[in-house]
């Protein structure tokens, strides 16, 4: 069996999406407001539209000029790269199979379990913490509720 297969298989699997003739009718976007734009020159204004008063206040102060951050490079974080990179060590098809059905199947699974896990658990104590804790909100709740002769909501009896 030759070793490059399963990389040709899944370049030809990627592959098969791409349009190589679009229609123009259906592929092209359709114009938007944003295509007859005009750019404003705020440095511009003619003086008209001003009020005659000499105590204006300059542009530079109302909106001083952004501030730029030199970022790094946002990381290619598209599956399309991992995957191909995760199945060119395969040597057998049922290699890339398996690669496939972990990075489908497994980890997008295990992912959300953790995930409801955690939102399920915060969701307990943030019930039970909301009548039951001891920071200050909690005790002017309780004092609030006493006041107005109101019953707590799941309240336990406090030893």
């Amino acid at each position: 069996m030759d070793s490059s297969l399963p990389t040709e298989v899944a370049s030809t699997i990627q592959a098969s999406h791409i349009r190589r003739h679009p229609d123009p009718r259906q592929d092209i976007a359709p114009s938007t407001a944003a295509d007859k734009s005009e750019l404003v020159d705020i440095h511009e204004v003619k003086r008209s539209h001003l009020d005659d008063d000499d105590h204006d206040i300059p542009y530079s102060v109302l909106r001083p000029p952004k501030k730029h951050y030199n970022l790094p490079p946002l990381p290619d974080l598209r599956f399309e790269q991992s995957y191909l990179r995760s199945i060119e060590s395969a040597d057998t098809w049922w290699k890339v199979v398996l690669t496939t059905i972990k990075s489908q199947v497994l980890i997008p699974l295990a992912q959300g379990v953790l995930l409801n896990l955690a939102m399920a658990g915060w969701q307990h104590w943030n019930k039970s913490a909301r009548v039951s804790g001891d920071s200050v909100g909690a005790r002017f709740r309780r004092w609030w509720f006493g006041v107005n002769n109101w019953s707590l909501p799941n309240s336990r009896k406090r030893i």
